[in-house]
């Protein structure tokens, strides 16, 4: 699924985003940008290590959720690995709308600051961080809706879906913000 924005592409695509060939991937990082499981486990071992030898050096604090850094590839098709830290679902009273939009607004800025023409992101927090889908997805997409309208780039911006049920959650939400 694709739709337009001011020229500007959002897509949605299901299937594995370490395999994507865009300038930048965001990787669903914890705060100590420790690597993990998950989207986080498949871009460090695909990426190689590299990758976490990078984010200890560059950023020995980590980084704070609602937020996001950058590091190179390694192994991997792209230019760069962006590290978002989502929050953890809490019920929705802890400022977690806040928090999602924000790492994925913090990566789209990494994304232009760092001349990438597109950028491949997956459903921050929806795993193990238990955000519901649903709600993740039209945060996720209306941030980079409002993103793209506000500032024209980058030219794609790719929500990779791990699976069916994600993919329709954000196929959804799409479909209802852009309207």
């Amino acid at each position: 699924m694709r739709v337009e924005i001011n020229g500007q592409s959002v897509e949605l695509h299901q299937g594995d985003i370490t395999l994507e060939q865009v300038d930048a991937i965001v990787n669903a990082a914890n705060s100590r940008l420790a690597g993990g499981g998950g989207v986080d486990g498949a871009i460090h071992r695909r990426g190689g290590p590299s990758i976490m030898e990078e984010t200890a050096e560059k950023y020995p604090d980590g980084c704070p959720t609602g937020s996001a850094v950058i590091t190179g590839a390694g192994d991997l098709a792209a230019r760069y690995v962006i590290h978002a830290v989502g929050p953890v679902w809490s019920g929705g009273g802890r400022g977690e709308a806040e928090l999602l939009a924000g790492a994925y607004r913090r990566c789209l800025e990494l994304a232009v600051e760092h001349d990438c023409q597109s950028i491949a992101l997956p459903a921050l927090s929806a795993g193990a961080y238990r955000y519901p889908i649903d709600q993740a997805a039209r945060v996720g997409l209306s941030t980079a809706i409002e993103f793209l309208r506000q500032h024209g780039r980058p030219s794609l911006v790719r929500f990779v879906l791990f699976d069916a049920g994600a993919y329709a959650a954000f196929a959804a939400a799409l479909e209802e913000l852009s309207q």
